[in-house]
């Protein structure tokens, strides 16, 4: 389950995170623009809210707490603040200070304190992957009363590290906050009760599908058929894709191209690999059936792609 939620996000990484700590003294709001990728934050002390942009005209506010873990899937803007009816202002460059491992932004009066990691991660919400697109557009994740105790844990860890930096900081930080994103998830997954779970978050325990998925995950370049997966899965062939298309949200085969074109375009943006490999890599016999696939996917060939993402 985790390999498969692993390179899951993987597939959508485009670089790694960037973040700030946000120290605030009531009254204090700031407004945060939309971000391409995913944002987070995490409460290390104190309390604040996070508000909705006008985008979003039926969304409520959210009260943290201390401890608690918000995760955006679209990266959208919003507003944090002491309290809903302060006004919110746009992060200036004066505000900003670089300090090791991360800078800090601070802002407000001199009232009751609030300290915020606040970041994003960057993930290509052109394709994603649709264990990402099930996801709630807003993750509240409260990690008081020994809920959620492995987020709770790196939570507790990133609060150490930034309160009181010490040799090899700076190389721990970032490790924690790649990785938080993972605990986000699995928590996420952890709080979907077993018999209201829907979609991936009961793929990934679901007895027939959870084999199917690893074996596509594990081997992409095996010559799968809905009977092979099926075997795998112990099902008849018409019960398992039905199963498979219910949970996971598009048939076994189209999972699988998905798959095979989500792991060529990755080796295209991070390797040399020729185009013989990825091809090979990816379950296709010649370069030219390769290519074909990969342009009928994305819209363009496999070497335009890697030369505009190595671009970018």
């Amino acid at each position: 389950m985790l390999d498969i939620l692993t390179e899951a996000l993987g597939s959508m990484r485009t670089g790694h995170p960037t973040s700030v700590r946000t120290e605030g003294r009531a009254p204090w709001g700031l407004r945060l623009p939309p971000v391409a990728g995913a944002g987070f934050h995490v409460v290390l002390h104190g309390t604040c809210w996070l508000i909705p942009l006008e985008e979003a005209p039926d969304a409520e506010p959210v009260a943290l707490s201390p401890g608690d873990v918000i995760f955006l899937r679209d990266g959208r803007g919003h507003i944090l603040a002491d309290h809903p009816s302060t006004p919110a202002e746009e992060e200036q460059p004066e505000q900003y200070r670089p300090s090791s491992p991360i800078g800090t932004v601070t802002l407000g009066g001199d009232g009751a304190r609030t300290s915020l990691l606040c970041g994003n991660y960057h993930l290509d919400q052109g394709r994603p992957h649709p264990l990402v697109r099930q996801l709630p557009e807003v993750i509240h994740l409260p990690t008081g009363q020994g809920r959620h105790p492995e987020l709770s844990a790196a939570v507790q860890l990133l609060r150490a590290e930034l309160d009181n930096p010490r040799v090899g900081s700076a190389g721990i930080v970032p490790a924690l906050i790649d990785s938080l994103l993972l605990y986000i998830l699995r928590a996420w997954l952890d709080d979907q009760p077993q018999a209201a779970a829907a979609g991936w978050a009961a793929a990934l325990g679901d007895s027939a599908v959870a084999p199917a998925l690893a074996a596509i995950h594990e081997a992409p370049s095996a010559q799968w058929t809905v009977e092979s997966l099926a075997d795998r899965a112990g099902l008849s062939r018409a019960a398992f894709a039905r199963r498979f298309t219910t949970l996971v949200g598009e048939p076994p085969m189209a999972y699988l191209t998905r798959w095979r074109m989500t792991s060529a375009a990755k080796l295209l943006r991070e390797s040399e690999a020729p185009l013989t490999t990825v091809a090979a890599h990816t379950g296709y016999g010649s370069e030219y059936a390769f290519a074909k696939a990969f342009k009928r996917e994305y819209g363009q060939a496999p070497g335009g792609y890697r030369r505009r993402s190595r671009a970018a």
